[in-house]
Formats: structure tokens, C-alpha cells, sequence
């Protein structure tokens, strides 16, 4: 019994240390925005499908590793748009894989500027393994403890833009969901969804005939947490080679590198660095890879000058 307890308390530590950092995060969040503002479906006017992965405190045993993949697109007369948005966060023993489809209606409000409604629909599936733990005693029947909880949610968002500036607000879960274990007779529940309100913005400064200047910014803000804030520079040459420098409050510093292979096809990475002691110490860092590919119609205009965002 006492090993049972011994092993619960483990588990409810890594459910704790998996869901305070709830949402699983980016350096490369200008290229996850689908994933937390459902607006932005549609508004490369192309086809747009991204795949992510992320490895976070490499050489931490059990640290966060993420995969994403969306694709949007517009549907109907560039005004009704649709996407599709995949993730897959593991921490330690525990699991989160999320499938959500988003819609979003597209208005112009001038020549230049265009703003988005949207919602997103879907469900998360969370689940921890302790038979992927090291045991002393791999006999023990209490290392077979596991436990899965099925949540599906709904989200919305705004997203307005120009050919050189964005901004976006969203709540992409506004359902509190409880997150539920069994333990041999042991029955209780663990709440792990807090809603989140994320803000975004940034665009593109021309400083010269092949420079240009990319600012963002990522703000996260969630009950019972610090407010995150996401800070990237990142300067663009000849409409081909980027690299950037990004600062996460509180937690890291990075940098990022991309090449635009062609019209259509983008790759990038990016490494950043916890500065705080208690994880900065104990990691050689995080690293992330992104490719991002347009499809482009012929029924669909479109803009003429590169897409940065």
C-alpha cells in the first residue's frame, strides 16, 4: 500500500508539472497561431499545411516533447474559411493529443485591411502510463497504474490584418475540463484546463531595398499563472534568409534561422535557452523544426509581395 501512495504521488506530481504549463509552447509561435486563434484560418489565401516538432530540455529525462501539424485553407469565396489542428505533447508519463477544426469568416473592413471572426471545435485526450517509469520492483502490480480522460472543448477568436501588420485575441478553450483517475478503490479528480487568453501582433518594417524587419509578440495570460510574454526580432534578407533573435519572460532566451526554399515552401529552427537555474542547469536546451508549405489555386488571388505571417 505504501508503494501505491508512493507511486500516486508521483503521478499527480507529473499531471501537476505537465498542466502548469498547460498549453505547450513555441518559439516558433508565429507559425502555430491556427493552433491558439482559430481567425486565422484562411488568411494566407492558400492552402497552408505546418508541421512542428519541438524538444524541450533535451537531456532532461521525461521532458516536453511536441509535435503539431494544421492545415487551413479558404473555402468559399475567401470570405469562409477552414482549418485543422493536430497536437501531440508528452510530458513524462503523461500525454495530451489534441484534434480541433476551426472556421473562420472573413470581412473586409478597407482596400487593405481585413478582420476575422472564428471558432474552433474539437476535443483533448489526456492520459499518464506509470509502466513507462523506471521501478525498483518491475513485478509491482501498482507500476500498471494508468488513466485516460476524453475533453472535448470549443474556442473562439479575432484576427485582423494587412499585408504588413496583425493582431489577433483568442480563448481557444473555454471549457474547464476535470481530468479523472482511478487507483484500485481510490476515485477522485484532478481540474487541468484553466481557460487561456492569448494575444498576438506583429508585422513587417522594410529597411532597405532586400532588408526587412520582423517584430512579433505572443502574450498568454491564465489563472494561477504569470503572465507569459513571447518577444522575436527577426530580420529578413533578399525575401529568403531569416534569422532572429526571440526572449520568453521569465524562462528563456533563443534564436531562430529559416529559408524560404521557394514560393511555397518555408523551413526553419530555433534554439532557446532556460535561464532559470532550476531547469537551465540540468539541460543542454530546446530545439524546434518547422515546414511550412503553400498550395497555391489559381482560383484563388493571390498577394503579390511575400507572406510573412
Amino acid at each position: 500500500m505504501f508503494k501505491k501512495l508512493v507511486i500516486i504521488f508521483v503521478v499527480l506530481c507529473s499531471v501537476t508539472a505537465a498542466f502548469s504549463q498547460q498549453e505547450a509552447m513555441f518559439t516558433h509561435y508565429s507559425y502555430n497561431t491556427l493552433g491558439v486563434n482559430p481567425a486565422y484560418a484562411g488568411s494566407r489565401n492558400a492552402l497552408t499545411m505546418t508541421a512542428l516538432h519541438r524538444s524541450q530540455w533535451v537531456g532532461f529525462e521525461g521532458a516536453p516533447t511536441t509535435q503539431t501539424f494544421t492545415a487551413h485553407s479558404p473555402f468559399y469565396n475567401e470570405a469562409v474559411n477552414i482549418g485543422l489542428s493536430f497536437l501531440n505533447d508528452k510530458i513524462g508519463p503523461v500525454n495530451n493529443t489534441g484534434l480541433f477544426v476551426d472556421y473562420a469568416f472573413r470581412f473586409k473592413l478597407t482596400e487593405k485591411s481585413k478582420l476575422a471572426l472564428g471558432v474552433k471545435m474539437g476535443f483533448n485526450a489526456y492520459g499518464f502510463d506509470l509502466a513507462s517509469l523506471h521501478s525498483a520492483d518491475p513485478n509491482d502490480p501498482a507500476t500498471n497504474i494508468s488513466g485516460r480522460s476524453f475533453s472535448p472543448n470549443f474556442g473562439v477568436g479575432a484576427y485582423y490584418s494587412t499585408d504588413k501588420f496583425y493582431v489577433g485575441l483568442s480563448t481557444p478553450k473555454l471549457f474547464k475540463n476535470n481530468y479523472h483517475y482511478e487507483v484500485s478503490s481510490l476515485s477522485s479528480g484532478l481540474s487541468i484546463e484553466e481557460r487561456h487568453f492569448y494575444t498576438i501582433i506583429g508585422g513587417v518594417i522594410r529597411l532597405s531595398d532586400d532588408v526587412e524587419l520582423k517584430p512579433t509578440s505572443f502574450m498568454k495570460v491564465t489563472k494561477g499563472a504569470p503572465v507569459e510574454g513571447d518577444v522575436t526580432a527577426s530580420l529578413i534578407f533578399y525575401e529568403k534568409v531569416h534569422a532572429g533573435l526571440m526572449y520568453r519572460t521569465g524562462d528563456a532566451v533563443g534564436a531562430l534561422i529559416g529559408y524560404a526554399i521557394n514560393e511555397q515552401l518555408f523551413a526553419g529552427y530555433s534554439f532557446d535557452w532556460s535561464f532559470v537555474a532550476q531547469t537551465g542547469l540540468h539541460n543542454a536546451g530546446s530545439h524546434e523544426v518547422v515546414l511550412q508549405y503553400d498550395f497555391i489555386f489559381n482560383h484563388i488571388k493571390r498577394i503579390r509581395s511575400p507572406r510573412y505571417f
